[in-house]
């Protein structure tokens, strides 16, 4: 599963508004009245009124509706960002991936990586709409120029490894999770990021599942583990045996989860330490 370089939207207007690392909550208190204001307040009360009021940027607008998930609303609000605010075009360019928008959501990413074009990020994400379109080689080639301007990404070799599994290229695949593994031993745990649509055939999705269980027996995640090999397995793409054989899932032999997911295969392993299984028809 393919991931859009996270952004973490603010889950509130504080969220938002605390910057130049000033906190703005007073901000967002009702405002106080004349016996609770401070005595240098009370007496220039008209300097205080005249006191302009915060007014947010069109570009924390979008911000703060991408955390309620009003994604069309945020749309047009980035709108009426500075048109060379790259950042603002990226933004723009998630919030229509959201709504499934592939044609505009690369048009904004072109236009942040014309702003910025050493910019990982953006150059993941646009990435990730050719994941969208099935178009694999021209993904594999966004997510490599990606790697080069960040190559401590771990979730950009996470993506390139999902591209090259999607061509069926198995073995460099499984190299870019082994590196994204090494860089971030948990990025197949991280559930924030934006999810985009998975390689088209079941073939394709079976492989990703099957590589995805490894990577997560990497991490120490067993029970993910299962559920990606359980998937792979209803897609046709390995058997009982191979897994049972495959000594990148040893670990898992003592796992219940594992023994039951084999089990409704009518595979039972005798004995946890042994990899010969006994099949019962």
């Amino acid at each position: 599963m393919k991931c859009i370089e996270k952004i973490r939207w603010p889950l509130a207007w504080l969220a938002v508004l605390a910057v130049a690392g000033e906190s703005l909550t007073a901000l967002a208190q009702p405002p106080a009245t004349p016996m609770q204001q401070p005595a240098a307040l009370q007496q220039t009360g008209t300097a205080a009124a005249a006191t302009p009021q915060f007014q947010p940027t069109p570009e924390q607008m979008g911000d703060s509706l991408m955390a309620h998930q009003r994604y069309q609303a945020a749309i047009d609000a980035y709108k009426n960002a500075p048109r060379d605010s790259s950042e603002a075009w990226n933004k723009m360019g998630v919030a229509y991936q959201l709504l499934y928008n592939t044609d505009d959501a690369a048009r904004c990413y072109q236009a942040a990586i014309k702003l910025d074009p050493k910019n990982s990020v953006y150059m993941n994400n646009i990435g990730s709409v050719y994941m969208a379109r099935k178009l694999y080689a021209t993904a594999e080639k966004a997510y490599r120029k990606a790697s080069k301007l960040d190559p401590h990404s771990a979730l950009i070799q996470k993506n390139l490894g999902t591209a090259l599994l999607a061509q069926r290229r198995y073995k460099k695949g499984w190299e870019a999770y082994q590196a994204a593994i090494a860089l971030d031993p948990d990025i197949f745990d991280h559930s924030t990021s934006v999810r985009i649509e998975n390689p088209g055939s079941i073939q394709d999705r079976g492989a990703m599942n099957y590589y995805m269980a490894k990577g997560c027996v990497r991490a120490g995640m067993n029970i993910r583990a299962v559920e990606y090999l359980r998937m792979a397995l209803n897609e046709g793409f390995t058997t009982p045996k191979k897994i049972i054989a495959d000594s990148e899932f040893a670990a898992l032999h003592n796992v219940p989860a594992f023994q039951e997911m084999l089990a409704a295969q009518g595979v039972y392993l005798t004995d946890p330490n042994v990899v010969h299984p006994t099949i019962r028809q």
